[in-house]
């Protein structure tokens, strides 16, 4: 019983890569977007964009190191 709860709670910590994964996606496109409209601002854009995606990333592995601790700490 406590084995399986474990899991489903590691399971529920590494949905944050799932989220992170879609956030990513859809700022990456965005952007594109908006480079195609206005070559000019690139810079800008790339520079807010690698800022969001390094947010993203660090949500995710908040979620990752979650998940090691409740599959190896909680027994």
């Amino acid at each position: 019983m406590t084995s399986s709860l474990i899991a489903i709670g590691a399971a529920i910590a590494l949905l944050t890569g799932l989220g992170a994964g879609i956030g990513i996606g859809i700022a990456t496109g965005k952007a594109v977007e908006s480079i195609a409209r206005q070559p000019e601002a690139s810079g800008k854009i790339q520079t807010a964009l690698l800022l969001g995606a390094a947010l993203s990333e660090a949500t995710a592995i908040y979620g990752l190191i979650g998940a090691i601790l409740i599959i190896f700490m909680v027994k």
